[in-house]
């Protein structure tokens, strides 16, 4: 999978650049919910976690923010990164898959203050998922290519058993998937426009217990 992203007339972004942007936006998101309307970059950078040089030129891939002496205006730079990363306005996302995993994303209410909405769901078995109490319609997954060209969705969560993952990213790209979000535990072989985030808990939890061990 691609590293580095590129629009016409700009650098190449690393996709790590992009992921601490998101960072960045909830830093400061609760600067703002506590008043302070100022940041430097070395505080904001202190907050998020990264030096500032890196942040300082993270910024730079979308243009110049800031003012030499006096810091960020934190409305609007949380403004402009929103506009960059695209979530200055509800953007529909559909999930595929709803079994247990599914079922507790579809329930989370916090993806709206993030600027998305989980607009449908589908599954092979509707039947079997009928009386859930979830706000989100959920449809066959036969009715998958028609809602998406419909409703102009772009991004899905894709929540199915590993054995079945392939086949079902096959399908969000015939129809107009170009963005996934992965929980299935394998590699997606996708086409080279279409971006695939791997969310694997098991690896994390890996990680965790590798550091665990190191420290004990």
């Amino acid at each position: 999978m691609k590293t580095p992203l590129k629009k016409p007339g700009r650098p190449e972004i690393p996709r790590k650049a992009i992921y601490r942007m998101s960072l960045y936006l909830r830093c400061l998101v609760r600067l703002k919910a506590n008043g302070i309307r100022t940041v430097s970059s070395d505080a904001l950078a202190k907050v998020a976690g990264v030096k500032s040089s890196q942040l300082r030129k993270d910024l730079t891939y979308f243009g110049q923010f800031g003012t030499r002496g006096l810091g960020y205006d934190v409305e609007q730079l949380s403004r402009m990164i929103g506009e960059v990363l695209g979530t200055t306005s509800l953007q529909p996302v559909i999930l595929v898959g709803v079994g247990n995993l599914g079922l507790a994303l579809l329930s989370y209410r916090g993806f709206e203050k993030e600027g998305f909405e989980i607009v449908a769901a589908f599954d092979a078995d509707v039947d079997r998922k009928r009386g859930k109490h979830i706000a989100q319609p959920i449809y066959h997954i036969d009715k998958l290519a028609d809602f998406v060209r419909q409703r102009g969705v772009r991004m899905a969560i894709l929540t199915v058993p590993a054995p079945a993952a392939q086949e079902v990213a096959n399908r969000l790209v015939g129809c107009g998937i170009v963005g996934i979000l992965n929980f299935a535990p394998l590699m997606l072989h996708v086409p080279e426009e279409v971006v695939v985030n791997n969310v694997n808990l098991a690896i994390e939890l890996e990680n965790l217990s590798f550091f665990i061990q190191s420290n004990g």
